[in-house]
């Protein structure tokens, strides 16, 4: 019968000291903001000089999405109308 080669405890710590997750990189956008590397800035939507989300648009389209779900829960009945302020306030 074969004797298991078994690892003890401190080489298994050794070993796992390079699991540990490191911080982001961040970066400084041209107006300021701190983003991710590689990645679009997410205030003004700009990777590598050039405007690639477009921020007014998906403001508008975030204020579209919330006023039809709000809609759709006072027409289902499942807000009352001080959540619906409350909600309304938030925003």
């Amino acid at each position: 019968m074969v004797v298991r080669m078994r690892r003890n405890r401190s080489q298994t710590a050794q070993r796992r000291s390079h699991h540990a997750i490191g911080g982001m990189r961040l970066a400084k956008c041209e107006c300021g903001a701190l983003r991710v590397s590689h990645r679009a800035c997410p205030e003004c939507g700009k990777y590598n000089g050039r405007v690639i989300i477009d921020m007014v648009g998906r403001a508008k389209r975030d204020q579209k999405r919330t006023a039809r779900r709000q809609k759709e829960l006072r027409e289902s009945g499942q807000v009352s109308e001080t959540k619906d302020k409350e909600m309304a306030a938030k925003t």
